[in-house]
């Protein structure tokens, strides 16, 4: 069910090492005068970057390693007796290649990794991360940008998806967010496309083609989630009604797929929003959509049922030289993500980095989701439930090429009849970590 064409590229690749990815992308580059338009984020499928200003770089090959242990303070918590303690010890390394020219931007990066268990062993895991981005501009005002990104872990910490990885993203989730199965292995493959034309100095047309797959190699490991994929579109309008506040119209069709033993269930979405986004070049950014949105749901030799509801999404975005925060807000009915069924999803991410010093950074970022089944009488129909997911980092910069870092994460879930997530329904995490980096630019 993986996307056949870049999933088998990238394991070619990989092999035999793996780790949602949920990279945030660089804004396309640049060519043209000040009638340039931007795309705003509800239409643009990109994140909000995880960077503050001073720290953004382009045209350079980076590669590095880190050393990190762990401390789980309350693993397996809900599965009946008392909370375990479990040490990890991780090996992580990373590639990077980043080159900007006028017209074309192109990204690769690959990240492999170790992760030991101590003293459940049986954990003991291969970690993997791969982004490959192309952006190109054919002409100053007609962009194509081509994305793939592909994750295998087991981790629940700071997940692709769950908020807490920093990624916040001004469109709405494409599937059933905040559920992830603790410490049971993932493979994820995110893939897509988008083209925007603008015509004239106040218009702009464009589309995108999206593909989104959950694969879980080892079904024992989560009872009641299911393999999950999506295929969608899009086309929108926007208009320039100022120098930097933007207007416009998107459709978004979805098609949603979970596959339980022998069955299937299917969620299709047809969303009409419109949207008004201001994009200050001092790098402040705030948005908003909202439109009407209908939904069907069948499951496999029972009857399929729909109706329509309001879709609303929120964001804003501000990066200095010295600090960056983003956040967002989604109301919307979506499927997949491993349940059965559709889900009135409300959910929201917020990101925060400062620099306080040439040598001291902090971070925060955080989720909250809270998934309610809009279809309780299909066979095997799953209530929903909430989830929370945060993370705090405070980093020391040794030497230009060693630093120094301690993390705390948190991951609460709450889902009933979800075994995989029931007997693990809160985890804790403390980190510190060492690593080691080197970094050589490119020629533009």
């Amino acid at each position: 069910m993986l996307t056949r064409g870049w999933l088998s590229v990238a394991l070619l690749v990989v092999v035999p090492v793996w780790s949602q990815v949920s990279s945030p992308i660089s804004p396309a580059p640049t060519v043209g005068g000040d009638d340039q338009m931007a795309t705003p984020p509800p239409v643009s499928g990109q994140a909000y970057p995880t960077e503050v200003g001073a720290e953004a770089q382009s045209n350079y090959l980076r590669g590095g390693l880190t050393f990190r242990s762990g401390y789980i303070d309350n693993f397996y918590a809900g599965s009946g007796g008392s909370p375990l303690s479990e040490t990890t010890f991780s090996v992580l390394s990373t590639i990077s290649f980043d080159q900007t020219t006028p017209r074309q931007h192109r990204m690769l990066s690959y990240s492999p990794g170790f992760t030991f268990y101590r003293p459940s062993s049986g954990l003991d895991e291969t970690d993997q991360s791969a982004v490959l981005l192309y952006m190109f501009r054919p002409t100053p005002h007609m962009s194509v940008n081509l994305n793939d990104s592909l994750e295998k872990s087991s981790t629940a910490f700071a997940a692709p998806g769950s908020g807490a990885d920093g990624a916040v993203s001004g469109s709405s989730p494409d599937m059933v967010p905040g559920v992830i199965a603790p410490f049971a292995d993932r493979l994820t493959n995110n893939a897509a496309m988008q083209f925007s034309l603008q015509y004239s100095p106040m218009a702009m047309i464009g589309g995108s083609g999206t593909s989104m797959e959950l694969h879980y190699p080892n079904p024992s490991e989560v009872s009641d989630l299911y393999d999950s994929d999506m295929r969608g579109g899009s086309t929108f309008f926007n208009r320039r009604i100022a120098a930097e506040q933007y207007t416009g119209i998107n459709y978004q069709y979805s098609q949603m797929l979970t596959y339980p033993p022998d069955a299937q269930s299917e969620t299709v979405t047809h969303t009409i929003d419109g949207f008004y986004s201001i994009d200050s070049k001092g790098g402040f950014s705030i948005s908003i959509s909202g439109g009407a949105q209908r939904y069907e749901v069948t499951q496999t030799s029972l009857p399929g049922t729909g109706a329509w509801g309001p879709n609303v999404t929120a964001s804003a975005g501000w990066q200095t030289l010295r600090t960056n925060f983003a956040a967002s807000y989604a109301h919307e009915v979506t499927g997949g993500g491993g349940l059965l069924g559709a889900f009135h999803s409300n959910s929201a991410n917020a990101f925060a980095r400062w620099q306080a010093s040439r040598t001291w950074t902090l971070g925060a970022s955080g989720s909250y989701a809270i998934n309610k089944s809009v279809t309780p009488l299909l066979l095997f129909a799953m209530p929903g439930g909430h989830s929370i997911a945060a993370r705090a980092t405070v980093g020391r910069s040794l030497s230009r090429q060693l630093n120094l870092g301690c993390e705390y994460d948190r991951v609460h879930q709450s889902y009933t009849g979800i075994t995989a997530i029931s007997d693990n329904p809160n985890s804790d995490r403390e980190i510190i970590s060492l690593a080691w980096q080197f970094t050589r630019p490119l020629g533009k």
